[in-house]
């Protein structure tokens, strides 16, 4: 083995072979979790299914209350509470076919940063719940919101929704991680996702209510909790790079 200008060179039957960079592992690792999902559709269909359920049961709960609801108070509430739910079942899954197949050890064993891993699987859960948000949504808006005048401001609620699901995929990956080996993982990873995401969730509702309702001051709301919810995923997406070494080698 020879190195030079830092990239490791391998020989092998006299062919030299250049260890893969970092963003070609995690090119490599994101492409597996698309290919994976795309021929079985597992977890875009289950969630896509779950969102469509949650929905109607709102429409049936609220249905009887509709005169007396102001809808548009409650709509970030009940628009992040579809996205928590729905988020949970697919994060449940996000390790599913590793630990069935045993891919995950055959990951462990190849000589790679483990923070990769965290990188594409994030990326990937995060593309996920946005394409599931792309049809819930809309859906939600549908069934609520249609009735009713959202503010014109209503198309920024896209910077909250994006940002929360940043959030939720790099939080979600880190802690199905953890409880992928352990016993009722599902509930698990509930007790685990909703306090910790707690302020995140907040922080997103109030700005898409803000967006919503459109009443004065709305934009200071918005901006506020946007820059709480931003500052959340960093911090969060920073620890979650920096312990996923431990947690998967755990």
């Amino acid at each position: 083995m020879a190195s030079g200008k830092g990239v490791d060179v391998r020989t092998a039957g006299g062919v030299a072979l250049r260890k893969p960079s970092t963003f070609q592992q995690y090119k490599t690792l994101l492409r597996k979790d698309l290919e994976q999902e795309f021929r079985t559709k597992e977890m875009l269909t289950s969630m896509g299914i779950y969102a469509l359920l949650v929905l109607i049961v709102y429409g049936a709960a609220l249905g009887q209350t509709a005169q007396a609801l102001d809808v548009l108070q409650v709509a970030g509430g009940l628009l992040w509470a579809l996205i928590v739910f729905t988020s949970l079942l697919g994060l449940n899954r996000s390790f599913g076919h590793e630990k069935e197949q045993g891919c995950l050890e055959g990951i462990l064993l190849v000589p790679l940063d483990r923070s990769v891993v965290f990188l594409a699987k994030a990326t990937s859960n995060l593309l996920f719940l946005l394409a599931v948000e792309v049809i819930s949504v809309p859906l939600f808006y549908f069934f609520f919101l249609t009735s009713v005048s959202p503010s014109e401001s209503f198309g920024l609620i896209v910077a909250p929704l994006f940002v929360g699901t940043v959030g939720m995929a790099g939080i979600g990956t880190l802690l199905s991680t953890i409880t992928v080996n352990t016993r009722g993982k599902d509930v698990m990873l509930a007790v685990l996702f909703v306090p910790l995401i707690f302020p995140l969730l907040y922080a997103c509702a109030s700005a898409t209510t803000a967006v919503v309702v459109g009443s004065d001051g709305y934009l200071d709301v918005f901006f506020q909790s946007l820059v709480l919810a931003g500052g959340y995923d960093v911090i969060m997406l920073l620890l979650g790079w920096v312990l996923y070494d431990f947690v998967i080698s755990a």
